[in-house]
């Protein structure tokens, strides 16, 4: 069974951090963004293969955020699109402010705990799925 959170974070809000905090309120063990729009005034993304973050300023649009969270971490990725339609996109990390809003949608499966492990193979913390009893 799944169930849905909507949440709406406001100007001034770090993006990743009021995830965070929202995630960890509700108890969501494992869950996914089903949707996010929203504006920022601050932009910070680790691009491709890079290990230092980008940071930006202007005002941007969120086209997309997308991945998966839980209590135990979360893995979101962010695509944005600057005042004249360049599009950028990257890993998601603290940094981001809100513009405007941001409107967000959380798909929420409670027979399931994620969780995020070295994988030995990559080198990374990866997802790592356990069902509930």
């Amino acid at each position: 069974m799944m169930t849905f959170h909507a949440i709406r974070l406001t100007p001034g809000e770090d993006l990743k951090q009021s995830l965070k905090h929202h995630i960890q309120s509700l108890g969501i063990q494992a869950g996914a963004i089903l949707t996010g729009i929203g504006s920022l005034q601050k932009l910070a993304l680790r691009l491709a293969n890079q290990e230092a973050h980008q940071l930006y300023e202007g005002k941007f649009e969120i086209i997309s955020l997308a991945g998966t969270l839980g209590t135990e971490g979360m893995h979101l990725h962010l695509a944005v699109a600057d005042t004249v339609g360049n599009v950028t996109g990257g890993h998601l990390v603290e940094g981001c402010i809100i513009y405007t809003t941001a409107e967000i949608v959380i798909a929420a499966f409670p027979q399931y705990r994620f969780a995020r492990e070295l994988d030995e193979a990559t080198g990374y913390q990866e997802l790592k799925i356990y069902p509930l009893p």
